[in-house]
């Protein structure tokens, strides 16, 4: 049987010195001595025929460092049944003595989840922001760019394609149809390109009813990209007042772990600038640990308030029911993608993420708009 040695150490990082009797673990050395030898071959015998002595001699410290990589994190495990430690990343183990056949020593080095303290959430006051209006020059500039961009495609429009032209917030999409020689309507007949400003033969072209028809729907758009916005804007207006009532001690773990995502947020948009992220930082006169240094303190704020806002959904009761996760998992189209929820670890994040909105959503249902 384990014995252990259990060590709180600050920012809740845990040490758990573990001792092994050898009677415990001698058969899972011959185990894995049998299985290695199967791909040796030494001279004089076939491969895998060698006998037992001559390839535990032979395979050396990859034998043992094969060997520890089962019976640590079995050992671990069983040191920590009847303990309140739950670790929240893979351990770090330090050998401390080993000798075959005798008791076997190391430590385990891991992170718990931190303790969480939120103040009075419930009497929160949260200003809403006002919804930007959306002026007639914001209009005018879509339209502009619909038209430029139309402009610039009508050359290569003589296929009876019917190519989407998208407006730049990103949601809107209008359809024109093409005959070989120039653009058509809904009717078939032939639509006029002559002109140097947006019109109604420009509207229609796109799949609007007439210039006018065309800047209600862009307005429409833009308005509802206005109210999605503001409330984005409100939900971290939200989040930043349960970082601000959050106490915990942040493990170092997870302070890396939000560098390391905004780092993989800014890698995907310089590559959207056709850069790669070393150029893009020599440009910037930065380095990536420097950028690291510079970004610790909002990686910090990011992963308080995450913790945060985990407790109050603790606190709340908020669950996720096996029956919401798989009905969230159904409405991935993309079959690899969807595959990749079968296993557990990606299931366990997307409840987790799930848990968070529903407790967000909670939130907002709680608190004073000021």
């Amino acid at each position: 049987m384990v014995t252990k040695t259990i060590t709180k150490q600050p920012k809740a990082v845990t040490e758990v010195q573990i001792t092994v009797p050898w009677t415990d673990v001698a058969a899972k050395w011959d185990q894995t001595l049998q299985r290695m030898a199967q791909d040796v071959e030494l001279p004089g015998f076939r491969k895998g025929q060698a006998p037992l002595p001559m390839v535990e001699q032979s395979l050396g410290q990859k034998l043992t460092d094969e060997f520890f990589k089962i019976i640590f994190p079995e050992s671990l495990v069983q040191a920590l049944q009847g303990s309140n430690v739950v670790p929240i990343d893979y351990p770090k183990y330090q050998l401390i003595s080993f000798v075959k056949g005798q008791t076997i020593t190391f430590k385990a080095i891991l992170t718990e989840r931190p303790a969480v303290k939120v103040g009075d959430y419930k009497t929160l006051k949260v200003q809403r922001p006002a919804v930007k209006a959306v002026a007639d020059e914001q209009v005018d500039q879509v339209i502009a760019d619909l038209f430029r961009r139309w402009k610039v495609r009508q050359p290569a429009q003589t296929n009876n394609s019917n190519q989407p032209v998208s407006g730049t917030s990103g949601s809107m999409s209008f359809n024109g149809q093409t005959q070989a020689g120039g653009l058509v309507n809904a009717s078939g007949q032939p639509i006029s390109t002559s002109t140097d400003q947006p019109d109604d033969n420009f509207a229609r072209a796109i799949g609007a009813q007439s210039l006018p028809d065309l800047k209600t729907k862009v307005r429409t758009d833009l308005e509802n990209e206005a109210k999605y916005n503001n409330e984005l804007d409100f939900e971290e207006a939200i989040l930043q007042k349960v970082e601000s009532l959050t106490e915990t001690e942040i493990p170092e773990v997870l302070v890396e772990d939000e560098l390391n995502r905004m780092l993989v947020s800014l890698q995907r948009r310089v590559a959207d600038m056709g850069l790669l992220l070393e150029d893009y930082l020599k440009g910037q006169g930065k380095t990536l640990e420097g950028i690291k240094t510079e970004w610790r303190p909002q990686a910090e704020k990011n992963v308080r308030m995450e913790l945060g806002l985990a407790e109050i959904g603790r606190m709340e009761e908020i669950d996720v029911s096996d029956e919401e996760l798989q009905a969230e998992i159904d409405k991935i189209q993309d079959a690899r993608l969807k595959a990749q929820f079968e296993a557990q670890e990606p299931r366990l994040h997307l409840r987790h993420s799930m848990r968070q909105v529903k407790t967000l959503d909670t939130l907002k249902k709680l608190i004073h708009t000021a």
